[in-house]
């Protein structure tokens, strides 16, 4: 045996690893993306695993994996190269596609790993605008089967580094990926997390439908300005950001999690790659307030319904029904609005009573008498006054 091929089998024992379940975040939102069909950029500093984890992801997932260096490429390679035929004047100038994405075609399905993005000139990333969202490369459009994958370094680590163009950035979920400590020791020593799509539950698929639908919509009614936010800024143009698109994609992910049951963690850096972090965090918010009970129920039956125990959920519930009475002032409702404020001081924090106790007070009309309700209350708001003032001081 040759030196060459005794450095070959030592070659394969270093490459043969095991991989094994480990609860892994970064890994789950990856493949629960995947799944959901959204094509996904993984953002991190150079040298972490991000070109790793999406080859264990095609090997596990058993998919075909194509890697192209967006960098490398020129506009054509993606949008097409003109090829003459018999008689251009009639039948065209068809646009000839790489032979990658005629691999990826024949075999019908496969991972596309579209690396080091943000080193891509702007004439390249305006190529790359049809194939991550109409999943067309010339004259070819890419099987269902196929799911897109992108990697990109910050520009402050990236190699001439470009920032992404908007219309590009918001074509994709966003994930900030990093590394595990001990993920890396125990991958380093031969067993690496295993990637492998989530389980759905398939008999609960219209509901997590419905879920999703209720919770996106529901917000976006409420906060009309978060359904388009181009930012100002170009680098965080180059990141998630909202618009209709990607609220789109929102909930297409609210929908996935709640089928799979996901965790909290997961459906977090999902929204938040997906619309931002600001709207993303407000959709999260939403969803904890869904299966609030609603004002209008609570001012018909004061004594009856249960407030939340937590405390930013019993807030939403008071703040809910202090604004129910604005939009329609009545005298039963306002009263109604009182007897929930005094119960929510004999069964939770005071403190939390102060901001909608003062907000339903300014709603009072001139003939109307002050409710006994009130009496209970006005030591409670004068006191935490007093202790807000004491703190400024």
């Amino acid at each position: 045996m040759t030196t060459l091929e005794t450095a070959a089998d030592l070659l394969k024992l270093l490459h043969d690893t095991e991989t094994e379940p480990r609860a892994d975040v970064q890994l789950e939102a990856l493949t629960l993306a995947v799944a959901a069909d959204l094509p996904v950029l993984l953002w991190g500093e150079p040298g972490i695993g991000k070109t790793a984890a999406l080859n264990q992801l095609a090997e596990n997932l058993e998919l075909p994996l194509t890697t192209v260096i967006a960098s490398v490429h020129e506009p054509s390679d993606f949008a097409g190269l003109p090829v003459l035929g018999d008689d251009p004047a009639v039948q065209g100038v068809p646009m000839a596609p790489p032979d990658w994405a005629v691999r990826l075609v024949r075999a019908g399905r496969g991972l596309l790993f579209l690396d080091e993005l943000s080193t891509a000139p702007p004439a390249v990333q305006a190529a790359l605008l049809r194939v991550v969202l109409e999943r067309r490369i010339g004259a070819l459009r890419l099987p269902a089967g196929v799911r897109i994958v992108a990697a990109a370094n910050p520009r402050s680590s990236a190699a001439d580094g470009w920032e992404l163009s908007a219309p590009l950035a918001n074509r994709f979920v966003h994930l900030q990926w990093g590394f595990d400590h001990d993920v890396v020791v125990r991958g380093l020593g031969g067993v690496w997390p295993r990637a492998q799509l989530p389980g759905l539950d398939a008999s609960g698929l219209a509901e997590a439908v419905a879920y999703a639908r209720r919770a996106v919509c529901g917000l976006l009614a409420a906060r009309p300005k978060l359904v388009h936010q181009l930012p100002a800024n170009e680098v965080r143009r180059g990141g998630a950001w909202p618009s209709p698109r990607s609220w789109e994609m929102a909930l297409r992910l609210v929908a996935f999690a709640t089928a799979a049951g996901t965790s909290r963690e997961v459906l977090s850096m999902l929204v938040r790659g997906a619309v931002g972090d600001g709207p993303g965090l407000e959709l999260l918010a939403s969803l904890d307030r869904m299966d609030l009970p609603d004002p209008e129920a609570i001012l018909r039956e004061p004594l009856r319904i249960g407030l939340p125990e937590r405390g930013d959920l019993r807030q939403a519930v008071l703040d809910g029904v202090v604004e129910a009475v604005r939009r329609d002032t009545t005298r039963p409702r306002w009263d109604a609005a009182w007897t929930v404020l005094a119960r929510a001081v004999e069964t939770g924090p005071p403190d939390l009573v102060v901001v909608p106790a003062t907000g339903l007070a300014a709603l009072r009309r001139d003939d109307w008498e002050v409710p006994a309700a009130i009496e209970r209350l006005a030591g409670v708001v004068s006191l935490s006054r007093r202790t807000d003032l004491a703190g400024a001081r």
